[in-house]
């Protein structure tokens, strides 16, 4: 048993649990962030590639640079871009027709086209 609490370095006799200055500083109210307003990546690569009108889809590259032409901040997320990606390939929306992974050109699957946004 220690003497002070680790915490803070308290100044109680023996004790087991924190101080009272801890447990105070612990009992503050969780509040939830807000729920962003702007659509999902996967939405926004979606759309970047239903606009393409290229015949062999769009590459990463073009991906990237259209989606920062979007406002979105690609270096910051190439991690939520790729798996994203992954995620839209592994459920049937995007079409892989060169390279592997998250590499080469994707376009959209015929049976789910979606007609794009002028």
């Amino acid at each position: 048993m220690r003497s002070t609490c680790q915490r803070c370095g308290g100044k109680g006799s023996i004790i087991n649990t924190p101080c009272a200055e801890v447990q105070a500083k612990k009992k503050k109210t969780m509040t939830s962030k807000p729920k962003k307003v702007g659509l999902s990546v996967g939405e926004l690569i979606v759309k970047a590639v239903a606009a393409s009108k290229e015949r062999n889809g769009l590459s990463v590259a073009a991906l990237k640079k259209a989606l920062a032409a979007g406002g979105y901040d690609v270096d910051k997320n190439k991690a939520r871009v790729k798996t994203a990606i992954k995620s839209l390939v592994a459920k049937g929306t995007l079409v892989q027709t060169k390279g592997t992974r998250t590499s080469g050109s994707f376009k959209m699957n015929k049976a789910t086209e979606i007609e794009p946004a002028d």
